[in-house]
């Protein structure tokens, strides 16, 4: 998954070469999370199959990446010792892990079982500007009115692809991709919230997924007991993917990404995120079969381009003082 984190606590300064060894690791970090993300959405499909051929189902796929993740979780914060979180913090993490944990994953999930992963990915591609726009309205900031300009016709790009693509007329897939943007887009500004208290970031998510597991694990071997067909059936390659997300998309990616900007800073390394859709259409092809074609090469340019102007439009601090907490 893509991850567009507006705040994040800044690093210890160094200078000199020290600095810029720090600076080119955290880039090479950030492309590597990017990258993991990147075959999100493919391994997604993967492991749920499509229509026609079915394999993992959908909701299994979504509750049991979070299920496994999370048993992960317990081991990492009982072997790094990490500290509880404390007080709002629970809050934080609660609303973050509605949009990482279980929005993103399963409307996303239950989307690329009706279009193809490269559709998918054009429309996740909107993921960090509207990430922005939610971290606008939540902080108070006062962007620009370039922003939202941006903002708008990058959402109105999303949409005539989507209309493009679905003969005329929006298909319910693509309602499930804008509330997985959404909802990922509010699950980044929670966590970033987090980060900017002090939580450190492979931290955020292990929480997060800790503080699901509770009803993640029972919810994901109902799933499995209800349908031991769909898992018995189901291909060596579609359980392949369910690792992936597993492992991947909801674990280790985060770890390299959260790093990453630590290192190199949030404002050079959150740049890497430009690749991600490109990277999702490029696996798509030999993973998956499916055909990548000039209109939607073009509407992802245009969807980039309008995040990357986005992402460069000045932003205004909030002027209302931070809660306390």
């Amino acid at each position: 998954m893509s991850t567009a984190l507006p705040i994040l606590p800044r690093p210890t300064p160094i200078t000199g070469a020290a600095a810029t060894r720090a600076a080119r690791r955290g880039w090479w970090l950030g492309l590597a999370g990017v990258l993991m993300f990147a075959l999100s959405i493919p391994m997604t499909r993967l492991a749920g199959g499509d229509a026609a051929q079915p394999q993992l189902p959908p909701d299994f796929v979504a509750i049991g990446r979070a299920a496994v993740a999370g048993l992960l979780s317990v081991l990492y914060l009982a072997a790094t010792g990490a500290p509880r979180p404390r007080g709002a913090q629970w809050g934080l993490l609660a609303v973050s892990a509605a949009g990482v944990v279980f929005g993103f994953p399963w409307f996303s999930g239950f989307a690329v079982r009706h279009v193809e992963a490269i559709h998918a990915s054009v429309i996740n591609g909107f993921l960090p500007l509207a990430t922005a726009v939610v971290g606008a309205l939540w902080l108070r900031q006062r962007p620009a009115p370039a922003f939202w300009l941006c903002a708008l016709l990058g959402c109105g790009l999303v949409l005539a692809f989507a209309v493009v693509q679905g003969g005329g007329r929006l298909q319910a897939a693509d309602g499930l991709l804008l509330a997985a943007v959404a909802s990922g887009a509010v699950g980044y500004v929670g966590g970033a919230r987090l980060a900017a208290q002090g939580m450190r970031g492979e931290h955020v998510i292990c929480w997060m997924l800790v503080l699901c597991l509770p009803l993640t694990l029972p919810w994901a071997l109902a799933i499995g007991l209800r349908h031991p067909e769909a898992l018995a059936a189901a291909r060596p390659a579609a359980w392949g993917g369910f690792a992936y997300v597993s492992l991947v998309s909801m674990w280790l990616g985060f770890f390299a990404w959260y790093r990453g900007l630590a290192l190199g800073g949030t404002l050079r390394v959150s740049q890497v995120q430009l690749v991600q859709p490109f990277a999702s259409m490029l696996v798509a092809v030999p993973l998956l079969g499916e055909r990548l074609d000039g209109v939607t090469v073009l509407f992802a340019l245009a969807v980039i381009a309008t995040v990357l102007v986005g992402k460069r439009v000045p932003v205004a601090p909030s002027t209302s003082p931070e809660p306390s907490r």
